[in-house]
């Protein structure tokens, strides 16, 4: 695990697959979520090839919590999620444990009788399905984290719960996926979907066509870009979320926790992934305007942990200056933003620092090795569209994972590449419709 942060344009392009005229599949984004599509769909017997307009796990997929949390989902992702931690399991076998891999629970903690009663509310529905969440009191949480000195009342515990190293999982499972017949092409972006009387025939990419009958989106903040320039709405806006980690410490805990200041998860090179709980920035731009009658729900309820920022970075997919339409035959907006790096909050960082050595004061002075922030896609609901897409026949969206693609995003992946075989996904996908933004059937967003 030679990584020590997150994956950015200067890492060395590693897959270069000569692109084939024809494939059975094509995947857009070489996130968690596209190289898992690809590799399930390759297992299935398929000729799978992946684009990706800048690098591997570039984006999301690196610069993540490294959670695989099957605690405080919605409800509906509940099955998804805990058969994505069996996924996990596999895949570590698959390479050699060279995931991170390890089931070291998570701690939601609580400091008032109300957050407690939510938590139990939540643990009760989660035991219906099966999953082994329970309820800490005061007591139980001395004994676990001996140091902990935070006011914490009691907790909502998942042992089962899991966490990886992303910015070297992702890439490992891309080597897999290579290894299994994959054709993965970095530096690529798919300009467009290429069609033939209203349906689709494959992607037209920088570096030339391919034909195919069926195609992946799984292009994180970029997919409602793609998207728009065939015409099609997705109501989907990103926000900025900041990540730092630590230099070695002691272990005051080898999994991972989070109350309503900060969360903090053990690395396989001893030291800690902090982030602010729920403080974000939001660019505002034209699609935040376009959409903010869905969004506003969520928004009311975290407008004091939203900073919101006037207009979005040259680049960035919501930006004033990004290009709505383009041709073909031109560079396109994934070319000119090949990853999308935004700087980290420096303001968060300090104080997510400065409460976790104040919860864990054992520690002494914890200072950060280094920081990053990356751009969540979100969609109204908060939860993923995992579906064909009816106006463009041939293309399976898988978008909109809000923050919690990486531990799910095997079991997400499985179930877009069913779809794209045209077999019959593992689990119910209805609650992931794409026609639910448009047919009066989205609901409000889950929110433990």
């Amino acid at each position: 695990m030679h990584a020590t942060g997150p994956v950015t344009l200067a890492t060395p392009v590693e897959h270069r697959g000569d692109l084939p005229t024809e494939a059975d599949i094509v995947v857009i984004g070489g996130g968690v979520a596209g190289v898992t599509t690809a590799l399930y769909a390759a297992r299935s017997g398929a000729r799978v090839v992946l684009c990706e307009k800048g690098r591997i796990a570039g984006e999301q997929s690196s610069r993540n919590w490294g959670w695989i949390r099957q605690q405080g989902r919605d409800p509906d992702e509940i099955p998804l999620v805990m058969q994505s931690v069996r996924l996990w399991q596999d895949l570590s076998r698959d390479t050699n444990g060279a995931l991170g891999f390890q089931q070291t629970g998570t701690l939601y903690f609580a400091s008032d009788a109300k957050t407690l009663a939510a938590y139990a509310g939540w643990a009760a529905t989660a035991a219906d399905l099966g999953l082994d969440s329970r309820m800490l009191s005061t007591a139980d949480l001395a004994e676990m984290l001996p140091d902990a000195n935070a006011g914490w009342t009691g907790a909502l515990w998942t042992p089962s719960d899991a966490r990886a190293e992303p910015w070297v999982a992702v890439p490992e499972l891309a080597r897999l996926a290579a290894r299994e017949g994959v054709t993965i092409r970095e530096d690529c972006a798919v300009r467009a979907l290429d069609m033939d009387g209203g349906t689709i025939t494959g992607v037209i990419t920088e570096a030339g066509p391919i034909r195919a009958p069926r195609v992946v989106l799984a292009g994180g903040a970029w997919s409602a870009t793609l998207l728009r320039n065939h015409g099609v709405d997705l109501p989907q806006l990103s926000v900025r979320a900041t990540v730092g980690a630590t230099d070695p410490l002691p272990e005051v805990f080898a999994g991972q926790g989070v109350d309503d200041r900060f969360a903090f998860r053990r690395r396989a090179d001893g030291g800690y992934s902090l982030a602010p709980s729920f403080d974000h920035d939001f660019y505002l731009g034209p699609s935040a305007f376009r959409h903010w009658r869905g969004f506003w729900p969520s928004f009311r309820r975290d407008i004091l942990s939203t900073n919101l920022r006037p207009a979005s970075p040259r680049g960035f997919p919501d930006s004033w200056t990004t290009p709505r339409r383009w041709l073909s035959d031109a560079p396109s907006p994934f070319e000119r933003m090949r990853v999308l790096d935004p700087p980290p909050s420096q303001r968060f960082a300090r104080r997510m620092v400065q409460q976790f050595a104040d919860a864990f004061p054992s520690l002494g002075p914890v200072a950060l090795r280094k920081s990053w922030a990356g751009m969540i896609d979100c969609l109204p609901d908060m939860i993923p569209v995992i579906d064909r897409v009816g106006p463009l026949p041939g293309l399976v969206l898988l978008t909109g994972l809000s923050g919690h693609g990486f531990g799910i995003g095997p079991a997400v992946g499985r179930a877009a590449a069913a779809l794209a075989l045209d077999q019959t996904p593992d689990h119910d996908l209805s609650p992931f419709r794409f026609a639910r933004f448009t047919d009066g059937t989205q609901r409000a967003a889950f929110h433990l």
